[in-house]
């Protein structure tokens, strides 16, 4: 690859490499303040490559690969490079990770307790953990949360934040002295635009907690919560796995230890303090 960028979000390294400058010094700003990965040496690489030559200089159009591809992947305009690094990132935690059970989920801990946020697209996941870091709380991730089979504790993964469409005004007015990437308009999730985490984030990214409440979130709904049976909790966090599967007998114990032993609940809420509410709520009855 002709530029090239490494980095460590969490216990994991990546480089990333890219035919084109662009993509790559818009990560190395994004991310400079991220160590190097352990030893130098990166766990997983990425790649951003052009299919055909041409196709680096006319109608740019990046492919996404690295050690672990999906091959029939849609590639990308060159003015959404960014998206493509991040997304080759989370290819490759999700197609090869074995260390950590992965669950998509954002998460932010206080007082070494944290609180793990999942459910569908939509639900508001990252703008609730960009508000709870707002309002003081550590970011440890917004895409997987790292669960540790053999300590049952999580670890952080806190790269940036992908806010969306409506939410990218709500964290833009929350954090006004937050950095944020460029606005990539019309993506096949529509509008995003990249959060930075805080400084706190970055510094204690190497700190794992222990899960304290499992929520459910789910936006656009007359506020209520109850009450999640450990056997739903274990079927849904099955579904928010990428390797569940591939972890095979460790992946069943170190998610059967989490549902026994963290309460869990749905909460459905109308707008995002109601939710900021809630979620601290859950939080101090899990004490």
């Amino acid at each position: 690859m002709r530029h090239v960028f490494s980095l460590r979000i969490g216990p994991v390294g990546f480089r990333v490499g890219s035919d084109w400058r662009e993509p790559i010094t818009t990560l190395a700003d994004l991310y400079r303040d991220y160590p190097e990965p352990e030893d130098g040496i990166p766990d997983f690489s990425v790649r951003l490559f052009a299919a055909r030559p041409w196709r680096r200089f006319v109608r740019p159009s990046v492919m996404i690969g690295g050690d672990y591809i999906l091959p029939d992947a849609a590639p990308l305009p060159l003015r959404l490079g960014l998206l493509a690094a991040e997304m080759g990132m989370n290819l490759q935690m999700a197609l090869a990770q074995r260390r950590y059970l992965l669950l998509h989920a954002s998460c932010v801990e206080r007082d070494g307790r944290c609180v793990v946020m999942t459910g569908v697209s939509g639900a508001g996941k990252s703008t609730l953990a960009a508000l709870l870091m707002a309002r003081g709380w550590r970011l440890m991730g917004d895409e997987f949360a790292l669960l540790d089979p053999q300590t049952g504790l999580i670890h952080g993964f806190p790269r940036l934040v992908s806010l969306k469409n409506a939410a990218i005004g709500v964290i833009e007015a929350a954090l006004p002295e937050a950095r944020f990437g460029p606005l990539q308009a019309a993506t096949p999730k529509g509008d995003i635009r990249h959060l930075v985490p805080d400084a706190r984030a970055i510094a204690a990214m190497g700190e794992p907690a222990r899960a304290a409440v499992i929520l459910f979130p789910s936006f656009g709904f007359v506020a209520e919560e109850r009450g999640v049976l450990p056997s739903e909790t274990f079927v849904r966090l099955t579904q928010a796995s990428t390797n569940y599967v591939a972890l095979g007998e460790r992946g069943f114990d170190a998610l059967t230890r989490l549902v026994t032993n963290i309460p869990a609940r749905a909460i459905d809420y109308p707008d995002t303090e109601t939710a900021v509410a809630m979620v601290e709520r859950a939080w101090e009855a899990a004490a």
